[in-house]
């Protein structure tokens, strides 16, 4: 979102961004403020926590001239022109909207929790949902690591978590994967890989600093036991930010903005998709990074044509 508004405000298009108030559990700044260390974005070479991260790209769209506002959109309607924008405590049609000629919808996606005890305490302390992210974070080098998760998802990030872990147990709720045969076979057959079937984990323990340990239950039996981790990775999916849009674009069947291929637009004329509202596939930094600038370029040359209709009409 910050990127496509730095790219328009450049454009002297007078953005505004609404960044949320909480939106979907998470401060504004999206997933990125869950992150502690990134060592993946280009650019900082010794790192950058994400929360400085999203600082400083605020700082940057404020700086050209992004009018940020730290308010939800709950509501749309993108049936009129310009579009119309309720904010969250807006709650009937005769509250005056905010209106648009084009729309960058930016919202990301918010991945899955259990709600386990101690999730709160160890969140991003030893626990996360993103392996590729921080999986390679010091605190998880040479260190037991379990992944939650059946799927593709599950098995991917447990493969890669290999690289840095000294070993990674995969806690698997039933008797099989739902992934697809090849991931699972990958998964089972590698040596720094446990798989741990029938098995839930309930409890996020450690030393009131750190992930230490985490209590399992077997699925058949109930009996608990604790597990020696240093981290814990949910790989049980995301949810895509777009409920508020009440069914005026596109989705896939998990609800996923879709997009023409090789652009950011969506079934709506002047309507955009950028970062992980439309990508359930990289969920990176700086793959939302690079889909903000190309929904920017592409709302803006929108908006040229569209002034350039306005003109001809008026012309006669």
């Amino acid at each position: 979102g910050h990127t496509a508004a730095i790219y328009a405000a450049r454009a002297n298009l007078e953005p505004a961004l609404f960044e949320g108030m909480m939106a979907g559990g998470v401060a504004p700044g999206g997933q990125l403020t869950t992150t502690t260390d990134v060592e993946n974005f280009p650019g900082f070479p010794g790192g950058i926590t994400g929360a400085e991260l999203t600082d400083k790209l605020r700082e940057q769209s404020s700086r050209f001239g992004t009018d940020i506002i730290t308010e939800t959109i709950s509501r749309v309607d993108l049936s009129t022109r310009p579009f119309r924008l309720w904010r969250e405590d807006a709650d009937s049609d005769k509250d005056t909207p905010d209106t648009c000629d084009a729309l960058i919808v930016a919202t990301g996606a918010t991945a899955k929790r259990l709600g386990i005890t101690g999730e709160d305490k160890y969140w991003q302390r030893g626990m996360s949902a993103c392996a590729v992210c921080d999986g390679a974070a010091p605190i998880f080098r040479n260190k037991p690591l379990v992944v939650i998760g059946g799927g593709d998802s599950a098995c991917e990030e447990a493969t890669f978590l290999t690289k840095y872990a000294s070993h990674v147990y995969i806690a698997v709720r039933r008797d099989a994967f739902r992934a697809s045969r090849i991931m699972a076979k990958r998964a089972e057959n590698h040596p720094k890989i446990t798989v741990l079937w029938n098995t839930h984990v309930t409890e996020a323990k450690g030393d009131g600093k750190v992930l230490t340990h985490v209590v399992l239950q077997d699925a058949k039996t109930s009996e608990t036991r604790d597990l020696d981790v240093c981290g814990l990775f949910y790989a049980i999916g995301h949810t895509p930010n777009t409920a508020f849009l009440n069914g005026q674009l596109d989705t896939d069947d998990t609800g996923y903005l879709l997009v023409r291929p090789g652009t950011s637009l969506t079934n709506v004329d002047g309507v955009f998709a950028a970062g992980d509202v439309h990508d359930k596939n990289y969920r990176q930094a700086i793959t939302a990074a690079g889909s903000g600038c190309m929904a920017a370029l592409d709302a803006e040359k929108y908006l040229e044509n569209l002034a350039a209709e306005a003109h001809e009409r008026a012309a006669g």
